[in-house]
């Protein structure tokens, strides 16, 4: 596998930027087009493919998203990071800290995406 042409801590920062503040085909083309998403993990479907992941983030549209990255680790072309994602709807406002796990292409496009989350890492606020 070739050495990837941006590190991955950027491309991290970048998702993260671009779930609070772009659209869900923004977010999607972080992504390589034969990706695949799975969040939570083992609490539904992969979603394989960037129309398919466009479609998963299109759940954040019209909602007010905070992102903040808490902690970052990576090796060779992965990325596990813990973060959190504060989703404001109406008068309701919680606050979900998943860990992602990320792999990614050698030209800096999201592979695959993993979010290890449930119930207890949810606070209403």
């Amino acid at each position: 596998m070739r050495a990837m042409t941006v590190e991955p801590k950027a491309i991290v920062e970048r998702y993260l930027h671009t779930v609070s503040t772009g659209s869900a085909d923004d977010v999607a083309a972080l992504y390589a087009e034969d990706a695949t998403l799975e969040d939570p993990v083992g609490g539904g479907e992969v979603h394989i493919g960037r129309q398919a992941i466009a479609g998963f983030y299109k759940n954040t549209e019209g909602v007010e998203v905070e992102t903040e990255l808490l902690s970052f680790r990576s090796g060779g072309h992965e990325a596990a990071f813990v973060f959190a994602i504060t989703v404001k709807m109406g008068e309701s406002t919680m606050r979900i800290e998943p860990i992602e796990v990320m792999t990614f292409t050698g030209d800096g496009k999201i592979a695959s995406m993993k979010a290890y989350w449930g119930p207890e890492n949810v606070t209403q606020l």
